[in-house]
């Protein structure tokens, strides 16, 4: 039995995990859970899986959890020193990191320093200190096993094969809600509009990323450093059905795909059982009935977005960092209607030409960096 630590536990990729945990309660125990303020759904989850530890982010729903809890009340911790707790759990065998943002740094990189392997849900760790954080993983023996849909399924279908052979990677990306809307009509998206996902149901945060392809230009970032392959060997393609997960393109010509209903309960469930996989009641895949798989190439006049990831590689340091604290602020604008959606690129890539790169040597410099770049965002953001 597998023993598991989950940050993040009541965020959407946490409460599929629990699903899948408890769709297999014989082959995983959960240890240690970290949440942030919602103390109701925490509180569900301690009765269901019985934690000995517990985290939230402040005093306030400590209190609340205890109420709601009573005698029941495993340990509890609370902020940043609590997260990271769970993520360090002695028990725990693996760690799931799905606290979202860069919130979700201090605690996925103490996991890698206490040599857990870490499945990866949390994007903006490797975007934010990648290098540094696979040079720790390297130096501790920690396995990183990617969660994102689009990590797996390249990390799936790189299994079995020589990485020197490798020509390129290809992320799918299903285009977001936007895909068809025409360049001019852009500027006048609504947030309810933007965060009409066709096929994933997800956070509004990584919502609004697809729309505008961010999220798949931070996805370069992240696979550069996960599959330690150069940017110009990163391609996307936009793909609507979201069938087709990702590609690697061997060096022969032929490819390697992984296919799959979109269910994110499919990734958690491989990084979680690996190198096993987990019988799940899901609905099979039927490509007969979907019939068709189309691609595309991303446009960068309409969704300029993805291009500032390869932008931010380049640059190199700080930058990658910066540009994902840049996003969190515009996002946050746009949503509160401060913000045009075509202005959330926009934004961003004032903030990254407008920073002076360094280099990314700890966590706190990785955390600086995203801090810097959010305060400029919404410094610009709010000046439109």
């Amino acid at each position: 039995m597998k023993r598991l630590a989950i940050l993040g536990s009541t965020g959407s990729i946490g409460a599929q995990a629990l699903d899948v945990v408890a769709r297999a309660a014989d082959r995983f125990q959960v240890v240690a859970l970290a949440a942030g303020r919602n103390a109701g759904r925490l509180a569900d989850q301690v009765r269901a899986f019985r934690p000995s530890l517990v985290s939230v982010s402040d005093a306030g729903a400590a209190r609340e959890l205890r109420e709601r809890l009573g005698r029941d009340a495993p340990e509890i911790a609370v902020g940043d020193e609590g997260a990271v707790a769970v993520a360090t759990h002695p028990e725990a065998d693996l760690v799931l990191a799905a606290i979202s943002g860069g919130a979700g740094l201090r605690s996925t990189a103490a996991a890698i320093e206490a040599g857990k392997p870490v499945g990866l849900a949390n994007k903006e760790s490797m975007v934010l200190a990648g290098e540094l954080l696979m040079a720790r993983a390297a130096a501790r023996g920690a396995a990183i096993l990617p969660v994102d849909s689009e990590h797996s399924a390249i990390f799936q279908s790189l299994a079995g094969h020589n990485r020197g052979e490798v020509r390129r990677l290809v992320l799918t990306a299903s285009g977001g809600p936007l895909r068809e809307v025409p360049a001019e009509r852009l500027a006048a998206v609504t947030p309810a509009e933007a965060l009409r996902h066709p096929n994933w149901s997800m956070g509004d945060k990584i919502t609004i990323d697809s729309a505008t392809l961010m999220n798949k230009g931070l996805e370069v970032i992240e696979a550069r450093w996960l599959f330690d392959v150069e940017p110009a060997r990163i391609d996307i393609l936009v793909h609507p059905e979201s069938i087709v997960h990702s590609m690697v393109e061997y060096v022969d010509g032929q490819v390697v795909a992984q296919l799959g209903i979109s269910d994110m309960r499919g990734p958690i469930s491989y990084a979680l059982a690996h190198p096993e996989r987990v019988a799940l009641d899901l609905d099979p895949l039927d490509l007969a009935r979907v019939g068709r798989l189309t691609f595309e190439r991303p446009d960068p006049r309409r969704f300029p977005a993805f291009t500032l990831a390869y932008r931010a590689l380049e640059i190199g340091g700080t930058a990658p960092a910066v540009l994902s604290g840049a996003d969190e602020a515009a996002v946050a604008a746009f949503l509160s209607g401060r913000l045009r959606f075509d202005e959330i690129a926009a934004v961003c890539a004032e903030v990254l030409e407008a920073h002076p790169p360094g280099p990314v040597t700890s966590v706190e410099e990785a955390l600086a960096a995203s801090d810097w770049g959010q305060a400029e965002a919404a410094r610009r953001a709010a000046r439109r």
